[in-house]
């Protein structure tokens, strides 16, 4: 099977598997631009980086009604240059970052979703705020005075483990989280994604109440690291 078939087969297999509330992020580091205008032209339009650099260059030469997802760590001296066209960041993990996502924003007179990252792995590479954390940023008159940034959700990374029980036990706990945090809805934060679950678990995770996977490897093949 050549590659123009072999993605838009596996992007068929994979959305025929997801629930209607699921939301696929097709995850395209690494990947050319002609690999994921393969998914594009099979009626793709949701993609996600880990890297902004790499992430503006697609941008720049790629259709724009694709709706741009950063997924991986955000620096914050970063985010200016992607201001003006991401539509979800999915690792918002302090305060000092939404501030200047909220900041770089309103530069171009946009609202910027995000979504906080809650730590749920046990691992120390992983990102994240702590659900108390999220908490008292999302309470505190700070935040309220935020006009360019909407907290839309949540995001978590298991533990890279191959312990099923484990995973789903951060699973559930993000979903708790969310469930917890979602009573805190306010003018710029209106909680409704749980942002878990990648190829090797994502059907897990929406067994634990995700609603946003993000997948790559299952779609595009194994990364092409130089």
């Amino acid at each position: 099977m050549n590659s123009k078939m072999f993605i838009q087969q596996n992007l068929h297999n994979i959305k025929s598997t997801l629930p209607q509330h699921v939301t696929l992020v097709a995850v395209t580091k690494t990947k050319s631009v002609a690999d994921i205008m393969e998914a594009y032209n099979a009626g793709h339009r949701i993609f996600g980086e880990n890297k902004i650099q790499e992430m503006v260059e697609k941008y720049e030469v790629m259709p724009k009604d694709i709706e741009w997802h950063m997924i991986g760590h955000v620096q914050t001296n970063k985010i200016k240059y992607m201001a003006h066209f991401v539509s979800l960041i999915h690792g918002v993990d302090s305060f000092k970052l939404l501030k200047e996502i909220n900041k770089q924003a309103k530069k171009h007179d946009r609202v910027i979703d995000c979504l906080l990252q809650i730590k749920i792995a046990e691992e120390d590479s992983k990102f994240g705020m702590s659900s108390d954390q999220a908490s008292k940023i999302l309470q505190s008159k700070e935040f309220s005075e935020l006009k360019n940034v909407c907290v839309t959700g949540v995001m978590g990374m298991a533990t890279f483990t191959e312990n099923e029980a484990q995973i789903k036990n951060e699973f559930s706990f993000l979903k708790t989280n969310f469930d917890n945090l979602s009573r805190l809805q306010t003018p710029n934060c209106k909680l409704q994604t749980v942002s878990m679950g990648m190829s090797g678990d994502y059907q897990l995770a929406i067994e634990c109440g995700s609603t946003m996977v993000r997948i790559g490897s299952s779609i595009f093949g194994e990364r092409n690291y130089q």
